[in-house]
């Protein structure tokens, strides 16, 4: 125990989550062109037609503002912003549609937000009926949003079983009275399983919960009872994520506490340590990072035949080429290229209805970014990576190695010829050891407030 927290002490730095390589702050914008990215797209889906595409769709109104969130929001009451909402991702999708010259296969699409059970039922079922029209029909395909527990009807979950959704997660947090009030969540244990059990009696086959530890005013006992009540609903998936304080990042949304309200890295790390021993007990396996499945699951299935894939969407079960962000600030990938849309909602909107996919900056990867996004993912998704030596001729491989050798000598990964693999014992500390591939990080050497803490 003690040497565990001694290594939470030392790798406790800020850094990425890895959503994609090179992340954001590192994107070449300068060379970035629409023309470049529509010829980034064209190839990808050349190459995968038949595969089939990811969508995901960014749905970003909310009621209230929950200040824990780092996601982008727009915080209304007013339901009128809908319809013209939809009709502006519908007309964005139509652009994507006629780029690509024919209506694509959707294997995977994701609608977050935001809260998208803002939207009313109907609407919901409008933007889905939109996007199916312009796409190929297929049986193969995993459709999911995320639910907000207390706005969720059993209306909204029928309506989304109806155009194929068959996966939920609901965003649970912690159910103590004092943490949700800290967090502007206020959300009863009765409202989780009664969402829990209305996806299941429709026919969900996947319900997923979000846990977060590391928030104002929570302790072990907190996590402890959130777990065993989450245990007792038992849900597909649990994600068991850290709280990432950037209030510098985000405005005031996350200001409402100061920072001595926070759990220290030692009790953060002891809450982690708690609820993943606590999810083993209960039969849910360790999937990737801050991801945990019950073995029936598809994402645990994914671990155990090497198909788990991870993208801006976070961990999915299976990998495609090419994923088209829709909505405001979503964010899309080539696979040869990343693109983000317009974050403000009218500037969004206007673009769209003037024909312009509305993207304001990207990055097209280069030879040495394709393979370090590669390993990254290894990393982040098998936990070990082998490399050609046709690469070394691109890559310094020796700098990587040497980048991971404190870490090798802590116990965290082994290294062998052409060869890293991640220990039990180093998985907490994965994002750690996917910075030492991270050579766009250590040339720019940047503000490294930019990102949460690690751990």
């Amino acid at each position: 125990m003690q040497l565990m927290c001694e290594l939470v002490q030392k790798y406790n730095v800020p850094g990425p989550r890895y959503t994609s390589y090179p992340t954001v702050p590192y994107w070449n914008t300068d060379s970035f062109s629409g023309k470049k990215w529509n010829s980034s797209v064209l190839k990808a889906f050349g190459e995968s037609s038949e595969e089939g595409i990811s969508v995901y769709i960014h749905l970003p109104f909310c009621e209230s503002m929950c200040t824990f969130c780092g996601c982008h929001k727009r915080i209304t009451k007013r339901h009128e912003v809908e319809t013209p909402y939809i009709g502006s991702v519908l007309k964005e999708w139509e652009l994507y549609v006629d780029l690509l010259g024919t209506r694509p296969k959707i294997k995977e699409l994701h609608l977050g937000g935001g809260t998208p059970t803002f939207f009313s039922p109907d609407n919901l079922k409008m933007l889905m009926t939109g996007i199916a029209r312009l796409s190929k029909k297929t049986e193969d395909i995993d459709f999911s949003f995320e639910g907000h527990p207390n706005n969720t009807t059993k209306e909204h979950l029928q309506a989304l079983y109806d155009v194929g959704f068959r996966r939920v997660c609901f965003g649970v947090q912690d159910y103590n009275l004092t943490v949700q009030r800290a967090i502007n969540r206020i959300q009863p244990f009765e409202n989780v399983k009664n969402v829990t059990e209305w996806a299941r009696e429709i026919g969900y086959t996947s319900v997923g919960h979000d846990i977060i530890y590391g928030l104002p005013f929570q302790y072990c006992s907190d996590v402890e009872n959130t777990i065993a009540r989450t245990n007792a609903l038992k849900p597909d998936r649990i994600a068991f994520y850290s709280y990432a304080h950037v209030p510098w990042l985000k405005g005031n949304g996350q200001r409402g506490y100061k920072e001595s309200d926070l759990p220290t890295s030692i009790e953060k790390k002891a809450q982690y340590e708690l609820g993943k021993r606590m999810l083993a007990d209960f039969g849910y396996k360790d999937v990737g990072m801050d991801h945990f499945a019950l073995p029936t699951d598809s994402l645990y299935k994914a671990l155990e035949n090497g198909t788990l894939h991870r993208n801006f969407m976070g961990y999915t079960p299976s990998k495609t080429k090419l994923m088209i962000g829709l909505g405001v600030s979503s964010i899309s990938d080539s696979w040869y290229g990343f693109a983000q849309n317009v974050k403000n909602v009218e500037e969004y909107e206007n673009l769209v209805s003037h024909g312009v996919i509305p993207i304001f900056r990207g990055h097209i990867l280069n030879t040495e970014d394709e393979i370090l996004r590669r390993h990254i993912l290894n990393i982040m998704c098998q936990f070990e990576t082998t490399w050609e030596p046709l690469e070394e001729q691109i890559v310094d491989f020796e700098e990587i190695v040497a980048n991971l050798s404190e870490l090798k000598n802590d116990g965290l990964v082994e290294t062998s010829d052409k060869k890293i693999k991640v220990t039990a014992k180093g998985r907490p500390f994965v994002r750690n050891i996917s910075m030492a591939f991270d050579l766009q990080m250590q040339r720019n050497k940047p503000d490294t407030r930019i990102f949460s803490m690690t751990v």
